[in-house]
């Protein structure tokens, strides 16, 4: 089972798309992040998906956000897909799945009439305290995004940065 709003998060590291270790402490902007967990790199959905979040990121800058994707991809998947795709976020390599199974994103699911274990893809709004504020499970990549933001300026609003 996913985290659900009003969890507070376990402090954990991951090594980001530099392969430098950091804190999830570390990551929010003023008011908070969206915290996005995605199956894989490269790959027609996920690409779709970052660059939903990159055109939209100083929309969610200005409300004191932080945008952050979580996958299981090595560091050097991630310099790839994020020199491809020109994403200009943090992207977080959940290796160990530690972090993906914090979260319950990592779970059985069904693709094409075949089952498996993986990213279910799921997004997380989470307060500047670590805590769960809003839960996307099993998330759709089109318009998803901009569902997001519009719940991140009714929950934090434009002028609270």
């Amino acid at each position: 089972m996913s985290l659900q709003p009003g969890d507070v998060i376990t402090d954990m590291t991951l090594p980001d798309h530099d392969g430098r270790e950091v804190a999830l402490s570390s990551l929010p902007a003023a008011n908070g992040m969206v915290l996005y967990f995605y199956p894989k790199d490269n790959t027609p959905g996920c690409t779709q998906e970052a660059k939903d979040f990159q055109c939209l990121v100083d929309e969610f800058a200005r409300l004191g956000v932080s945008i952050v994707g979580v996958s299981q991809d090595s560091v050097a998947s991630h310099v790839t897909f994020r020199d491809r795709q020109e994403i200009g976020f943090t992207l977080l390599s959940d290796q160990k799945k530690r972090v993906c199974e914090q979260f319950g994103v990592w779970r059985e699911k069904t693709n094409y009439g075949k089952t498996s274990l993986g990213i279910v893809r799921s997004t997380f709004i989470v307060d500047v305290g670590g805590v769960v504020r809003k839960v996307y499970d099993n998330v759709r990549v089109k318009g998803h995004v901009e569902k997001v933001l519009a719940d991140c300026r009714a929950m934090f609003g434009e002028q609270s940065v």
